[in-house]
């Protein structure tokens, strides 16, 4: 029997099962290089968002607005309270005995010693110096320079008064790793990281534990993370704690080992770390967390300082120095302690730091705008030269006039003041603005934009345009003097009812508001006492549009209507208008653009702009002495004399009241020998108020020029004026001391050419007299 050889073919399901193995393997093959695909465009995606961000600008930094700075020399106005006040604005310390360093200050009743900080100005570097000095009658006698280079002037670092920020509100102050004070750098890896300079980015036994708890909670509540890792995601992640971002970090963080070097990353670490909160402005890096905490740069800092610092980066909230100082202090020990058992400081120096207090300063010195409506001055007049996106991103520094004693007076006269004229405000408070800038400079110095200093809305002294009254009649009566030929400070004037009948048929009856007559009086008297008859005869004699030149050559920018009760102030301006005109009069004729900057730089320290005072006249000098008299004498016999109320008798001082209609503004804009200031009352829906400029904005003008140490105004006579005794009443020359004299400027060649002795102007008042009797 032969053997028949199998014809059987293989099974079709075994081909079918070998078919969906091979299948199934080139499947995986295809998915595993989709994935890594995949994969390779997700790492590449995060290597450009890491290098981008990187490499090109990492932060928006705000530019810094600053105060000018507190200059101590001899014979510089200040008084011993206002001293010591600033000091402590600016974040210095005092103490009982002898300062150690800087940033303290000793006060001894009027004596002071005073430790500075070393401060980049825009004219270079300021050292620190150690000085003495005392306060005798306002002002600075005796300075002495203890420590640090001698100098006959030494300046404060200035005041942060605010800071034009990004849209995140993110702050901080960059720094470098040169920057850091002894133990920042090793406190912070040994207590947040200590295997930073060994790891690649990530610490994997620390992930796989971290990541082991957060599997089993199924969300994330364990850390684990790097220095690298915390870095990736304050700079490129949000805060969500999710695995997904978890794993993003890690990736981030090994992209970022792979591109930099520690150093960087450090570095990066120490401007991006979040450490504190200031209303809506958060606070990022030590740099910035020093000056907040401490007002004082970082690498002036001391062990303790640093190790709290350090450990505000586990919880910046809960470890709060000003409102949890227990949990600070006990975490700050905790630090000092963990640096003793690892060897970086012995035990002697941990006990010696534990026993220190955290030295945290009561208000930070690095605030939001302290002085919003003067900030928001600065922004405008910055407007004309930058972007809105260079000053938000840049980190400009910017120097601004601000005297920070003068703006705390303005805010104080403003404030109490109305609190005392309107007690009750109602649904239509009592509201006013002031502004004061020094007399010769040009600088505003404060500025106050409302009942509320600190309210950031509506800014009365840039945006409130409101009638000005009788703020217009010294513009009016230097256009009249700048004539000798025709007027001069006694040229009689008639101060009696007439009535302008106009084109159109309508016609206008001014009238003084006392609403009396006063018949023939002096020119010099009109403007005293703010004579409405009076003035209007003179400014329709020398024309209407000739008072509008003159005001804007004075600095008035805004166009002003062209009709007689312009003459009255019937036109509208802003108190900062007001000012800018004023200013010219105060500086002898001289056009003085308003400044509020001085300087700006850059984040490194290069001078980008410089704002230099420019003047040019504008008006006669001499026409302009003559009009600085009769405001004097506003001051001394005229609307303005109830201000020696409150001002010493001795204080020389030139001004103007001005009141509206029904009393709707009440205005003041007066000089001394070093400040201008202009006040405005009113209500903001242009209600009527009870004040005139005498009882309303003078108030507050004089409550604000009590409080300032100054000169006296002492006007300088320019050549071409000659000052002469004179017999108002005889219009003529006369004898000192004869009844009725007075020392009054001439233009030269408009003096009277006649002459009368006593007797004679005696004799000359008498007929006057009865001839006025007579009529």
């Amino acid at each position: 029997m032969t053997k028949r050889k199998s014809s059987r073919k293989p099974s079709s399901s075994g081909s079918r099962g070998s078919a969906a193995k091979s299948s199934r393997r080139s499947f995986y093959w295809k998915a595993a290089l989709v994935l890594l695909v995949l994969f390779a465009g997700w790492v590449a995606y995060l290597d450009a968002v890491v290098t981008s961000r990187f490499e090109g600008r990492r932060w928006q930094v705000p530019s810094r607005v600053y105060a000018r700075p507190l200059e101590l020399y001899n014979g510089a106005s200040l008084t011993s309270d206002g001293l010591a006040w600033e000091l402590k604005q600016v974040g210095f310390t005092p103490v009982s005995s002898d300062p150690s360093q800087a940033g303290q200050f000793e006060r001894s009743g009027d004596r002071f010693v005073i430790y500075t900080h070393a401060f980049r100005f825009p004219d270079g570097m300021e050292p620190s110096r150690e000085v003495s000095l005392a306060i005798q009658g306002d002002r600075v006698a005796g300075m002495q320079v203890l420590k640090g280079a001698p100098s006959n002037i030494v300046r404060v670092q200035p005041l942060q008064i605010g800071g034009i920020y990004p849209s995140d509100n993110e702050d901080r102050i960059l720094i470098q790793l040169k920057d850091l004070p002894p133990h920042l750098s090793d406190t912070l890896i040994l207590v947040e990281d200590r295997d930073f300079y060994h790891h690649f980015g990530i610490a994997p036994l620390s992930m796989l534990r971290a990541l082991f708890v957060d599997l089993r909670a199924g969300h994330v509540v364990q850390g684990g993370s790097t220095l690298t890792q915390q870095l990736a995601k304050n700079l490129f992640l949000t805060r969500q704690r999710t695995i997904g971002r978890k794993i993003t970090e890690a990736m981030m963080a090994i992209l970022l080992d792979f591109h930099y070097s520690k150093d960087e990353i450090l570095e990066t670490y120490l401007n991006e770390v979040y450490l504190g909160q200031d209303g809506k402005r958060a606070i990022h890096g030590f740099g910035l967390a020093s000056q907040f905490y401490f007002g004082q740069p970082l690498h002036t800092l001391s062990l303790p300082q640093v190790a709290m610092l350090v450990g505000m980066v586990k919880g910046p909230t809960y470890y709060d120095p000003r409102r949890h100082p227990e949990h600070a202090m006990q975490r700050r020990n905790m630090i000092l302690q963990l640096l003793a058992d690892h060897g970086e400081i012995d035990a002697a120096t941990a006990h010696k730091a534990m026993a220190q207090p955290l030295g945290v300063i009561q208000r930070p010195s690095y605030s939001e705008d302290l002085y919003p409506a003067f900030v928001d001055l600065v922004k405008r007049h910055l407007s004309r030269d930058y972007k809105e996106q260079d000053l938000r991103s840049a980190g400009l520094r910017i120097f601004t006039t601000l005297n920070p004693q003068v703006q705390h007076a303005a805010e104080q006269a403003e404030s109490t003041t109305l609190a005392r004229l309107d007690p009750h405000p109602g649904k239509s408070p009592l509201e006013g603005a002031l502004v004061v800038t020094g007399k010769e400079s040009g600088e505003v110095l404060a500025l106050v934009g409302g009942r509320n200093p600190r309210y950031a809305g509506f800014n009365r002294a840039l945006d409130a345009s409101r009638q000005i009254g009788s703020l217009v009649k010294p513009a009016l009566y230097l256009t009249a003097l700048s004539h000798p030929d025709r007027y001069t400070l006694i040229t009689p004037l008639k101060d009696e009812p007439f009535n302008i009948v106009f084109d159109d048929g309508k016609s206008w009856a001014p009238r003084n508001y006392d609403r009396e007559a006063h018949g023939e009086v002096p020119l010099h008297e009109a403007l005293a006492h703010s004579y409405n008859l009076a003035t209007v005869r003179v400014g329709l004699d020398v024309g209407v549009d000739n008072v509008i030149d003159t005001m804007h050559k004075l600095g008035v920018k805004e166009s002003l209507p062209s009709y007689p009760a312009m003459l009255l102030g019937a036109g509208t301006l802003t108190p900062v208008d007001v000012t800018a005109m004023y200013q010219s009069i105060a500086a002898g004729g001289f056009d003085v653009p308003l400044r509020s900057i001085r300087d700006v730089m850059t984040a490194d320290g290069k001078v980008l702009s410089r704002y230099n005072l420019k003047v040019k006249q504008v008006v006669d000098p001499r026409a302009d002495h003559l009009v600085q008299y009769a405001m004097q004498e506003v001051m001394r016999e005229g609307t303005g004399q109830s201000a020696y109320r409150y001002l010493p008798s001795d204080l020389s001082a030139a001004g103007k009241t001005g009141t509206t209609d029904d009393s709707r503004d009440s205005w003041f804009a007066g000089f001394t020998g070093d400040y201008l200031a202009v006040a405005w009352v009113g209500k903001d829906d242009n209600a009527p108020t009870r004040f005139t400029g005498a009882t309303g904005a003078l108030r507050v003008w004089s409550d604000l020029m009590a409080s300032l140490p100054q000169h006296s105004l002492e006007p300088v006579v320019p050549a071409g004026v000659t000052y002469y005794w004179v017999d108002g009443k005889a219009q003529a020359l006369t004898e000192e001391g004869c009844p009725g004299a007075r020392y009054v400027p001439f233009i030269n060649g408009s003096e009277p050419k006649r002459t009368v002795s006593c007797a004679g102007a005696i004799g000359h008042r008498i007929r006057s007299w009865f001839e006025d009797l007579m009529r």
